[in-house]
């Protein structure tokens, strides 16, 4: 017999019963329809899902809410529905009522304000207004981290790019639901903080990070929720490619549900999948199919949303697979008995029958109102202000007109509030103005009420038209002459595009105002962004940018009172961006100087040599062999300049960082930043990091940054072997500002005991099988020809690496792989040995202790076919020749990307070093303040 406490209670032997319990399903319309009813009678419905399209009012919906119950207890359900929705805030409302709910900021917003009581306090009264109508468990909260803010759907549904900040969110939120006796739903597992959209808009999006990175950044909130007592998941449908994982749908993979979920995160509460109305999973493996491979790996609710065939067809798959042994009974009773135990958490009949209502509504209305202009008004944040047009009375006067620019866009998605959006989508560019008497114009109606509350301020007139994908039109030319001053609203810039590049023109008009003496006089511009505060945070030509992280009434009337002047303004960026530009403010401590060779030489060997002897740090491997003339490349083409935090008394070296200039393509690059192990979190890296930005940043033709260079060839990223150390440093820089979300893997590999070694059978049958022919060259004489072929890439250092090579006969050459017929060259590698000037610039040579020779920099045309047989026949040739001078290893090195390995280890290479290379624009660091 099972032990007590898994058997089931009485009433529960029905299999369809039980099946019941295991389906969220919704429905269309504002009333009870045929579908649903016979969902809950005929098919035991356990849980019902209402979204914006049910919903009215609060009176409506506990009415609504309250027939479901009582049809349910009618139809002799053991115990009552789920009643589940979205109500996560900002532009995500399922409820929404004028009188009786209250608007409070997005997820962003709450983070925005920097009060952690007050996400626990709006998440309270967000669940007590949803008790009171009847509902008993929201789809909250969302616990996405940004790992990639450029390609972020969810916008501010989250709470922004740092995973440990919006793990504490996450638990607020989560511990203010369960306050309000709701109980929650985390989502979506495993993240949807970095998707790629691959293929068409129909396409499952794909998550290609690996297990060890969503572990160390996207699942470090999912972890801490369960942790802290997190009810229920929703696992998403989408994709996942990556190395040790290949899963078509999350939601329906034993790997990610069963293994990551239960094993790895040890949740044990009731897993949910996303909907399975997706067109992908239809079209590839069909409802019935899916509802039983869901089931299978793990979930114990699967969600329907809306169409009643499809949900019959789940049910009916679900008793199917049960039917032919697919299934086990104990696996459909182990998810009833998970379910059970969440409904008596939340939920009785007498509960459930007896809605508090309005009359419950009524009296939270009082505290929930003030809460509600409290997180508005601490959540407005002003990002930058430099020439002070804040408040507006700085820069107008009285019977000065003031323009409003605002988008073309679309209702929020599950939002209520933004039904009215849709009856005036029809948009006119004529623009309307406002005295303090007029009527408001009759355009689009989610920020006409923006428009009228400027115009109840001040005495002079406020012109509001719209703009679109057309771009700045003559209309938008005369009426920004006309106006003294100027706003532009952008929504998700990141995503709607033309907003950004609609702003950039106006910027530039406005910069471009002439007096009536003629003079240039730049004409006042404020940008707001009034959904993800991510469309210009790191732009500084933007001088005013202001953010609200919602476009709902209330928050636009907290802005207004933050333009005048009547507030001030308190909310920050959540996440990295904030911190860093506080982290350039605060931490400017130590004197940086330029490092003098002749004096600093010895410390900086003495400072090598304690890392290299720092155990904590992973032993440092890539600094075996560096000494430091490693880091000085003395080439004309090439600025470079580096810097050392020293004490003057002792000529002791606390900190290290190179950097250098590559004109040709405008890119500065930090190469190392290295500071005394025992003297680390003094803020030392802050600031040779800040001193080395700056220094860059004066360079003429400054375009970008790079973190890690091919030349020298000591750290070609942020170090990558150990994940410990690579979770630290990639979080150090992006709190400097860097996206790290955004780097690229490179690597130098090794390939030992030459004397032995013999290529597989394989690429010498590839290799005579193909119309390529390979050969070896020195000296200047083949310089345009190979010179012209690398020009594709950008890397940088790499084209310094060829003309080293060129230069170095006999001791460094160059092969070739050209195609047979015309010559065109396909590929190139540099081949050297440990007396080439190229060498005393690759350290890693020096760090084998044996005889090693170096092939650098592989360069495939893109438009080689073969790309495999390419790489493999270039480095095959580098070996042979690397072989013939006595070396007994071969050191690969600039390898870009995983792919790339995978076709060297094939040919016996191992890891030796891997990095990750970071990039980003110059512009991000322009805003640093004077030193």
């Amino acid at each position: 017999m099972a032990p007590k406490e898994d058997m089931l209670p009485p009433g529960w032997e029905d299999l369809d019963r039980q099946m019941g319990q295991l389906f969220m399903m919704g429905f269309d319309g504002t009333t009870v329809n045929p579908q649903i009813r016979s969902l809950i009678e005929d098919y035991h419905l356990g849980s019902v899902l209402l979204t914006a399209k049910n919903l009215k009012s609060a009176e409506e919906a506990t009415r609504l809410v309250l027939e479901l119950q009582t049809i349910a207890r009618n139809a002799g359900h053991p115990v009552p529905l789920f009643i589940a929705l979205d109500q996560e805030n900002g532009g995500v409302n399922s409820l929404f009522d004028e009188i009786y709910i209250r608007q409070f900021p997005s997820a962003m917003g709450i983070a925005a304000t920097g009060s952690k009581p007050l996400a626990r306090d709006v998440a309270l009264a967000t669940g007590q207004e949803l008790k009171a109508v009847g509902v008993n468990w929201i789809l909250g909260p969302v616990l996405d981290v940004l790992t990639n803010v450029r390609n972020q759907p969810l916008g501010v549904r989250t709470t922004g790019d740092d995973p440990h900040e919006v793990s504490q969110y996450g638990v607020e939120f989560m511990k203010g639901f369960q306050q309000a006796r709701l109980v929650t739903c985390g989502k979506h597992f495993p993240s949807y903080g970095n998707l790629e959209f691959l293929g068409s808009q129909t396409d499952v999006p794909i998550i290609t990070e690996s297990l060890e990175q969503l572990s160390l950044s996207a699942l470090v909130p999912f972890r801490n929720a369960i942790i802290h007592g997190l009810d229920s998941m929703m696992v998403g449908g989408v994709s996942m490619s990556s190395a040790g994982v290949n899963v078509m749908h999350a939601c329906l993979s034993e790997q990610v549900v069963d293994g990551l979920l239960r094993k790895d995160l040890k949740f044990n509460g009731v897993v949910v999948s996303e909907c399975l109305e997706m067109e992908a999973l239809t079209h590839n493996i069909g409802v019935g199919g899916g509802t039983v491979m869901a089931t299978n790996a793990g979930c114990d609710i699967i969600l329907l949303c809306r169409s009643f065939p499809v949900q019959q067809e789940a049910i009916n798959g679900l008793k199917l697979g049960v039917e032919n042994g697919i299934i086990g009974r104990a696996r459909i009773e182990q998810s009833l008995r998970r379910v059970l135990k969440m409904k008596a958490k939340c939920t009785s009949w007498e509960q459930a029958l007896n809605p508090p209502g309005l009359t419950s509504l009524t009296q939270m209305q009082p505290s929930h109102t003030s809460l509600s202009t409290k997180a508005y008004n601490t959540s407005i944040s002003v990002v930058r202000d430099k020439n002070n047009y804040l408040p507006l009375s700085n820069i107008l006067e009285p019977n000065d007109e003031l323009l409003l620019l605002t988008p073309l866009v679309k209702p929020l998605p599950a939002s209520a509030v933004t039904r009215s959006v849709t009856e005036h989508m029809n948009m006119s560019l004529d623009p309307v103005a406002w005295d303090r008497t007029a009527a408001v114009l009759s355009g689009e109606s989610v920020f006409k009420e923006l428009g009228r509350s400027l115009s109840r301020q001040r005495n002079g007139r406020v012109l509001h038209t719209s703009y679109t994908s057309n771009g700045v039109r003559p209309i938008h030319e005369n009426l920004i002459d006309r106006a003294s001053a100027v706003i532009v609203v952008t929504a998700d810039a990141n995503r709607n595009l033309y907003q950004h590049g609609f702003t950039k023109h106006v910027s530039m008009i406005c910069k471009a105002q002439f007096t009536a003496a003629g003079e240039v006089r730049e004409k006042p511009l404020i940008v707001i962004a009034v959904s993800s505060p991510y469309d210009f945070a790191m732009d500084p030509s933007i001088g005013t940018y202001v953010c609200t992280y919602d476009f709902t009434e209330t928050a636009l009337q907290a802005l207004v009172k933050v333009l005048y002047g009547e507030l001030a303004p308190m909310g920050s960026l959540p996440g990295s961006i904030s911190r860093s530009q506080k982290l350039h403010q605060a931490r400017q401590h130590w004197l940086v100087e330029s490092f003098n060779e002749d004096r600093d030489s010895q410390a900086l060997d003495t400072l090598l040599a304690a890392l290299r002897e720092d155990s904590a740090s992973g032993q440092r491997s890539e600094l075996l062999g560096v000494t430091s003339s490693s880091f000085l490349l003395r080439k004309e083409e090439i600025s470079e300049a580096h810097f050392v935090v020293r004490n003057s008394s002792t000529q002791a070296l606390y900190g290290f960082c190179s950097t250098y200039f590559f004109p040709f393509t405008g890119t500065g690059v930090i190469g190392a930043l290295i500071v005394d192990p025992s003297r680390r979190k003094l803020s030392i890296g802050h600031s040779l990091h800040n001193r080395a930005i700056r220094t860059l940043l004066q360079r003429k033709g400054m375009k970008r940054f790079q973190l890690g260079t091919r030349l020298p060839g000591i750290y070609l990223g942020i170090p990558a072997a150990n994940p410990v150390e690579r979770k630290r440093l990639r979080q150090w820089f992006a709190n400097l500002g860097w996206n790290t979300a955004l780097s690229r893997p490179v690597c130098s590999v090794v390939l030992r005991n030459l004397a032995t070694w013999t290529p597989p059978d394989v690429i010498i049958q590839n290799l005579q099988g193909t119309d390529v022919s390979y050969d070896l060259v020195h000296g200047w004489d083949y310089a345009d020809t190979v010179l012209e072929h690398i020009k594709t890439n950008t890397r940088q250092g790499v084209a310094e690496i060829y003309r080293m090579a060129l230069g170095g006969a006999p001791d460094c050459g160059i092969i070739r792989a050209r195609r047979q017929g015309d010559g065109l060259i396909l590929g190139t590698v540099v081949v050297y040995n440990e007396r080439s000037t190229l060498a005393e610039h690759m350290p890693a040579l020096r760090s084998t202790h044996t005889l090693t020779g170096g092939i650098s920099s592989p360069i495939i045309s893109p438009s080689v076919g073969d790309y495999a047989t390419v790489i493999q026949g270039l480095t095959f040739l580098g070996i042979k020749q690397i072989r013939r001078q006595g070396a007994d290893a071969v050191i690969l090195d600039c390898v870009d990307g995983d792919s790339n390995y995978d076709f060297l280890s094939a040919m016996g290479f191992s890891m030796l070093h891997s990095f990750e290379e970071v990039n980003c624009d110059a512009a991000t660091w322009t805003m640093m303040p004077p030193s």
